[in-house]
């Protein structure tokens, strides 16, 4: 808990140093005795995420996006529009990319990441029960909020946002949506400090999952795991027939997490991103760069 944090970037053997925002406050909230008393009383709640939130949406916190860029090192050059012109905090969280800055390969056997963030793959899992390298463990159905068999066996990816990172979410592959759901919880934060004590993230945070079928995926499920901060997780696409690389949607002010569950044998992840997960590190991947390919026919 105390250590340094790594990651990779895709292409890179170098490991980097993850830029933790509030780090120190987080290891008191999470270990010392009072800090744990208030964790539970606020993240077991809404109304605090909420209130992070209306701050965000004010005008005062403007002031705050001059400094987050400066110290988490964030590349303007990307931006749709002038560091200048974002009237809040949330404007330039939310913020859109130039055209062109997130390319999807058009590829249909290619999955790509749905989202900038730093990522985990377990190629297998074992039954329903997913033993998590950071993060306790949990069940498929509890993730899910429902019986999840017909995943025993399957895959799963767990892409994580940090506060430097674009927060629009995008599809994966082209796909038909079959179900959208919103399961209520908790809010605790999805820093890497705090998954690796074992909080109980993916099966108690609020989320938003849907379930989806591609043609030779089969069905599979895209979940958005809100966190501390988040006031609210807004989906953008309409209809029920998506592309690839079409917005789905994104995150207001905080940390997230998106997960990506399929079925058995139906992709194979990428061999740099199951190398480094073995290692316990996640990769950073840009949205639309490769996750995985599908191998069912």
């Amino acid at each position: 808990m105390s250590g340094r944090l790594y990651f990779y970037r895709r292409g890179s053997d170098r490991r980097e140093e993850e830029i933790i925002l509030g780090g120190g406050l987080m290891r008191w909230a999470y270990r010392s005795r009072i800090g744990r008393a208030l964790t539970s009383f606020l993240f077991n709640r809404r109304w605090p995420s909420r209130l992070a939130g209306w701050y965000a949406d004010s005008r005062w916190s403007r002031r705050q996006i001059a400094p987050v860029i400066r110290n988490l090192g964030i590349d303007t050059a990307e931006f749709a529009d002038p560091v200048g012109s974002y009237p809040t905090f949330n404007a330039f969280f939310t913020r859109r990319l130039k055209p062109g800055a997130r390319p999807f390969s058009p590829e249909d056997e290619q999955v790509a990441s749905p989202a900038d963030g730093r990522v985990l793959v377990y190629p297998q899992l074992r039954e329903t029960t997913l033993l998590p390298v950071k993060g306790k463990p949990f069940t498929l159905d509890a993730l899910l909020g429902m019986p999840a068999a017909g995943y025993a066996g399957g895959s799963l990816a767990i892409v994580r946002l940090c506060p430097a990172d674009y927060h629009r979410f995008h599809f994966p592959c082209d796909a038909r949506v079959i179900e959208q759901r919103r399961i209520h919880g908790h809010y605790h934060s999805v820093n890497s400090l705090v998954l690796a004590m074992g909080i109980g993230v993916f099966d108690q945070n609020e989320r938003q999952i849907t379930r989806m079928e591609n043609s030779r995926l089969g069905e599979f499920a895209l979940i958005e795991v809100g966190a501390f901060g988040v006031g609210s997780i807004v989906q953008t696409f309409t209809g029920d027939e998506v592309r690839k690389g079409e917005e789905k949607g994104y995150f207001q002010y905080g940390g997230s997490t998106i997960v990506l569950l399929f079925r058995q044998g139906r992709v194979a992840f990428c061999t740099d991103l199951i190398a480094h997960s073995a290692e316990g590190i996640e990769t950073f991947l840009k949205a639309g760069q490769l996750l995985a390919r599908m191998t069912a026919t």
